[in-house]
């Protein structure tokens, strides 16, 4: 493994809602390589997208560290961490503003960022997701589910981050979009050298996508898997078993 570019050690994340305090991650633990997709998949409520809510301090980390190239992050992060570690969420439309257009949403974080040269970022980030200039001003409603994604995929390359923290980034897409958009993303990780970690229900989608995984029940880490064990069907636990049988289709690639 080679330089190590995020760790998380023992992290814990305690939520307070009411009387009620929910433990959402409890003592999880994992480091990824520069330049490697690791995985995080396990069923709704396992706490899996809470870890990468973590990561970017939108969700309280009650115990643990969690650390960016041995640096440990500060609470709130700096506004230099937002422009190396991007996310992407699940639901594109949901994440785009409904009247601005393509133009302006990747515009907007070159602006925050003090990115010159806007106008030929824009295009370029555009032709890396392959939309044409032509999807520039048109608004998020007059794009399909697929185009919106790739859109919300533009707006984190465009700040040029190491990091993409990708949650569920195609399971509101049809089977055949889901799989351009994963190819998209392994194409772009392969040119830009990024390192992805990505957060997903399906074990097929990570095992298409990711070196390692880590597989989540009720907050816990509770099995590190490589995609070679994984596709030799050699899960120690059941709950991953389960998994597996519940990925329909699943073939080891």
């Amino acid at each position: 493994m080679g330089e190590v570019m995020l760790e998380v050690q023992a992290l814990d994340v305690t939520f307070r809602r009411g009387g009620d305090t929910v433990r959402a991650v409890r003592g999880v633990s994992l480091d990824v390589a520069r330049g490697e997709s690791f995985g995080i998949v396990g069923e709704s409520g396992s706490g899996k997208s809470t870890v990468l809510r973590a990561i970017c301090g939108l969700a309280p980390t009650t115990a643990g560290t969690i650390g960016l190239k041995g640096t440990s992050l500060a609470t709130p992060r700096p506004a230099d961490f937002y422009r190396r570690v991007q996310m992407v969420f699940q639901d594109p439309y949901a994440s785009l503003h409904p009247r601005h257009t393509v133009d302006k949403v990747l515009a907007e974080p070159l602006a925050i960022h003090g990115f010159d040269r806007r106008e030929a970022r824009i295009e370029q980030a555009l032709s890396e997701v392959g939309l044409g200039s032509d999807f520039r001003f048109r608004y998020p409603h007059q794009l399909s589910g697929g185009q919106r994604q790739r859109v919300a995929i533009a707006r984190a390359l465009i700040l040029e981050p190491e990091v993409l923290l990708l949650d569920e980034p195609t399971s509101a897409l049809d089977a055949s979009i889901q799989a351009e958009v994963l190819n998209l993303l392994d194409r772009i990780r392969a040119e830009r050298g990024l390192t992805y970690i990505m957060v997903s229900h399906d074990l097929a989608v990570v095992a298409h996508m990711c070196d390692r995984l880590i597989v989540m029940q009720h907050g816990e880490a509770v099995e590190e898997l490589t995609r070679a064990a994984l596709s030799a069907h050699r899960a120690t636990t059941d709950y991953t078993r389960k998994l597996l049988s519940a990925s329909e289709g699943y073939t080891p690639a």
